[in-house]
């Protein structure tokens, strides 16, 4: 029998059983009941291994269906370590760092780590591929080596539209451009392979891979023409070297009518297959010497889309605006009348400011031939006559206090002083286009609700959706977004003014025969006191039935001919709008009395006096200007000599180009 202390022994043991099977009654519940779904989860997580399948990134059409960005069908290696065998390790490693160029090491590390799925490589062509597959079936290696389809982004036509096209990462995530800003409509959904395995992570016998496909991404047509943006990066790069803009430039061409962007060109460009390539030669020999915040900027400046990017004051191109809204404020009754005076200066709040030909004022005007002689005084006595309230009015109602709303990422938005601080002489300043920025694009867009009749019309660069498993396209209508910013009689007063600017005015490198092209010249400082300029000239053509908006603006040019925007920036429009506008088959007009545009040699008139230069310009077509009155009394021009001339001896410029001369 049993002593007390046996039987107390006993009672402890049954007692602390007792307590074990309840606080395991009470885990299992717990684990069942309370994280039974959570475990499930974790233990389907690790018995399984998806493999994402990348789908079809969809294509960038231009808008008659050019390929400018496709992707191509490539393959992507991985690997399984848990199901090479560890004496296999070495020699798998070894196979893929050979056919495909890696550190071996590095590979071999990868395959001895106890993970469930490491990439090898990614994006191969499929001969690279194929080389792996017959060195697997050569060995006999049937398990843990994965080669999946994947898609790969390329771009036909390499640096074309390049800051507009944008480019995909590696993971053909869009990271610029359209590339970026339409990611979700081109990336597609990912499909995956799913295989279930044990607890080791090794293929269970007899399981099949589940395959679920991916969806291919939608397609985008852009409102982008390749010609014509093949004609203006053409020019325009032209332009920027014989130029020698130290800062690029870019062009615009928009339909004014529906916002359509024809062309959208910044210089320089960039490879878009090779998009971490720097296109400057000098930056390129010493890339390796910089930091990796320097390369990084540089990089930044290379992909930036100048059109929408960055801000510039557009002088003398802005009195279109100024011309506009004193028009549509009833401030002028008629753009014939002799009503403005120009004596050289204007005094604004005890201000002086200067007509660029103060030395020999334009007297009498009438606003047709102030802007054609782009006078800064009648414009400055215009935004005077309007006021500050509603001269910001229409800035407002031309957008220029906005952003266009154009579907790329990365615009800016104008900076003008606020209208509670803007006082006479800001007021004065902004009239004639200086002392404040706006973008290329912005410009373009005012312009264009001066060519179409009224509407400030919404730019866009994508116009249509095409559907990948359907292929329905669906068209995106134009956005018009103010029907009232002028009347279509104040825009056909604006427009036949444009005329005469290139017929008879500044613009008169920009003319095209056959055609009655419209603009306006610009030069301005590019900041205050930084001794640089920049150069520009808007147009439209045609006046008599606008379907087209042009801007160009080149950065800094130092060349020999100068910064002038008539001597340089509008000769490029003559050039790109002679190829252009028969390209888009648009009817000629009718341009009786516009002088014949050829193209002339500057020739050397240094050292020549006054009279004899002006003969010799005059028999090629060319005008004489210099800071002096020659109609004065006081100058006998036979006997004051030419020290210097902008263009330089032997530049080509169009008939009608004047040459500026310092004595």
């Amino acid at each position: 029998m049993p002593s007390i202390s046996a039987k107390k022994r006993i009672i402890k043991v049954f007692f602390v059983f007792i307590t074990i099977l309840i606080l395991l009654i009470i885990r299992t519940g717990w684990l069942q009941f309370v994280q039974g779904a959570e475990l499930q989860s974790l233990a389907y997580k690790q018995q399984t291994l998806d493999r994402a399948v990348n789908p079809s990134r969809g294509t960038i059409y231009d808008r008659n269906g050019v390929e400018l960005a496709v992707s191509a069908t490539v393959e992507t290696v991985t690997v399984n370590p848990m199901n090479i065998e560890t004496e296999n390790k070495e020699k798998v490693a070894k196979a893929l760092s050979t056919i495909f160029n890696l550190e071996y090491e590095k590979t071999l590390k990868k395959l001895k780590k106890k993970s469930s799925i490491e990439t090898i490589v990614k994006k191969i062509e499929k001969d690279k591929a194929d080389e792996l597959r017959i060195w697997m079936e050569e060995n006999n290696i049937t398990e843990g080596i994965n080669i999946d389809e994947d898609s790969k982004r390329y771009y036909p036509n390499n640096e074309l539209c390049s800051q507009v096209i944008g480019f995909t990462g590696s993971d053909n995530q869009g990271l610029n451009g359209v590339e970026a800003k339409y990611d979700d409509i081109l990336s597609g959904t990912k499909g995956k392979i799913t295989r279930v395995s044990d607890a080791k992570g090794a293929r269970l016998q007899g399981i099949v891979e589940e395959y679920v496909p991916a969806i291919d991404g939608d397609s985008v047509m852009l409102t982008i023409d390749a010609t014509i943006q093949s004609i203006v990066e053409k020019y325009l790069e032209e332009a920027c070297i014989d130029n020698v803009c130290t800062d690029g430039g870019n062009v615009i061409i928009m339909n004014p009518n529906n916002g359509d962007i024809l062309a959208m060109a910044t210089y320089p460009g960039y490879n878009l297959n090779d998009p971490y390539t720097i296109n400057n030669e000098e930056l390129k020999s010493a890339w390796n010497t910089l930091q990796s915040n320097e390369r990084s900027n540089y990089l930044e400046k290379m992909w930036r889309n100048k059109a929408i990017s960055d801000t510039y004051e557009p002088g003398s191109t802005f009195k279109l605006i100024t011309a506009s809204s004193a028009l549509e404020e009833g401030l002028v009754e008629d753009i014939e009348k002799e009503s403005f005076a120009c004596t050289g200066r204007i005094d604004v709040a005890g201000v002086s400011i200067k007509c660029w030909r103060y030395y020999r004022p334009h007297g009498s005007e009438s606003l047709r031939t102030a802007l054609m002689n782009s006078c800064n005084p009648i414009f400055i006595g215009l935004g005077q006559r309007m006021g500050v309230q509603t001269y910001f009015s229409y800035l407002e109602k031309f957008g220029l206090l906005s952003k266009t709303g154009v579907d790329l990422q990365g615009e800016a938005n104008s900076i003008f002083i606020a209208k509670e601080k803007a006082g006479p002489v800001e007021l004065a300043t902004i009239s004639f286009g200086q002392r404040f920025e706006i973008t290329p694009l912005q410009l373009v867009r005012a312009v264009s609700a001066i060519a179409n009749g009224g509407n400030l019309i919404q730019p866009r660069v994508v116009k249509a959706v095409i559907d990948s498993e359907t292929g329905e396209t669906e068209e995106k209508e134009p956005i018009i977004l103010n029907k009232n910013v002028i009347s279509k009689e104040t825009s056909k007063k604006v427009l036949s003014m444009m005329g005469s600017v290139v017929a008879l005015g500044t613009g008169k490198g920009a003319q095209v025969q056959g055609y009655s092209i419209g603009g306006k010249t610009g030069t301005s400082e590019d900041g205050v006191n930084t001794g640089k300029y920049v150069t520009s000239f808007c147009g439209v053509a045609s006046t008599l039935n606008p379907q087209l908006v042009i801007l160009i603006t080149l950065y800094n040019p130092t060349g020999e001919g100068g910064h002038q925007g008539g001597g340089v920036a509008a000769p490029i429009a003559s050039q790109i709008l002679g190829e252009v506008l028969p390209y888009m088959e648009l009817e000629k007009d009718n341009t009786e009395g516009l002088e014949e545009v050829t193209e002339v040699q500057v020739p050397n008139v240094i050292g020549m006096s006054i009279k004899d230069a002006q003969d010799v310009l005059k028999e090629l077509g060319l005008e004489l200007k210099v800071n002096i009155d020659l109609n004065s009394e006081e100058i006998d021009k036979s006997k004051v000599f030419i020290k210097n001339q902008t263009p330089k001896e032997g530049i080509t410029i169009n008939s009608g180009t004047e040459i500026y001369v310092d004595i």
